[in-house]
């Protein structure tokens, strides 16, 4: 038995940057407005695509995942999500080309039993610098799980507030961010693994591309980055149907969410006074 304990407080340093050629393809995937350049303001998320993990193909699981990586722990149950996670952004503008570096660490591993069997939980701790210093604190919440024999969803939450705008969640909208962040992970693009593997009924939209999408709302909506913003989701969404984004707005907070169907799928919380 692996004492998953062991692997809280472990540490890792990254570089990475978010080249033009990198910030291209990510405008034409999620951007809007003109097209950057080198030395423009970096799109807040756009770090995400900065570090990708270049595992050898050999050394990835069934699922496309990393077997193992220098952070996380080994843990062995097949199913792995990004559940949600916060950022606060902090003065120093990151910009396209710029050189980025991350420090990572593991801030908690918890097992839990759940009624669908056994859970872990993995809280990680990334703090981003540029070349003026600390530029985005986050917090990444992993969840690990068993793969059930049949497609269980939760319970469906109605968006509370109409959508203001609809997304196309075509095949090419999942394969290019999921080429964009290196990202294998099977159940965004092979459709036969979903279904017969991982039991679910179609092509799964990612989470951090769900929220990048509603960040994008956010500025769009007040015209620059928030102080904070923070997400989770609450049930999966599929490819195919459209991607509903909805938001509420009271004073410096704004609430979002994306929704399929008239049901919600994440919920979000963009802040633009000081994070609390």
């Amino acid at each position: 038995m692996l004492n998953l304990d062991a692997w809280t407080g472990r540490v890792t340093h990254d570089a990475g940057c978010v080249t033009p050629e990198l910030a291209r393809q990510l405008h034409a995937t999620v951007g809007f407005g003109k097209m950057p350049n080198h030395g423009d303001p970096l799109p807040p998320l756009w770090h995400w695509c900065a570090f990708p993990l270049a595992t050898p193909n050999e050394k990835l699981g069934r699922d496309g995942h990393p077997r193992e990586t220098n952070l996380l722990p080994p843990v062995r149950l097949d199913r792995r999500m990004w559940a949600g996670g916060a950022l606060k952004f902090y003065g120093p503008t990151l910009r396209i080309g710029d050189p980025l570096e991350r420090r990572s660490s593991i801030r908690s591993v918890t097992e839990k039993d759940g009624s669908s069997g056994p859970m872990v939980f993995v809280t990680v701790d990334h703090a981003i610098y540029g070349p003026s210093g600390l530029a985005i604190e986050e917090r990444q919440d992993i969840v690990y799980l068993e793969i059930p024999d049949t497609y269980s969803p939760p319970k469906k939450k109605p968006l509370p507030t109409a959508p203001i705008e609809e997304i196309d969640t075509t095949e090419a909208l999942l394969f290019r961010y999921s080429a964009v962040t290196f990202n294998a992970h099977r159940i965004h693009y092979d459709l036969a693994y979903t279904k017969e593997v991982e039991k679910y009924p179609g092509l799964v939209v990612h989470g951090p591309l769900q929220a990048t999408l509603l960040m994008r709302a956010a500025i769009r909506e007040r015209g620059r980055t928030p102080k904070y913003f923070d997400f989770r989701g609450v049930h999966p969404m599929f490819a195919g149907a459209p991607c509903e984004i909805a938001m509420e707005a009271e004073d410096a907070v704004l609430s979002l969410w994306t929704g399929q169907d008239g049901h919600q799928c994440m919920q979000a919380t963009a802040i633009w006074a000081d994070a609390q």
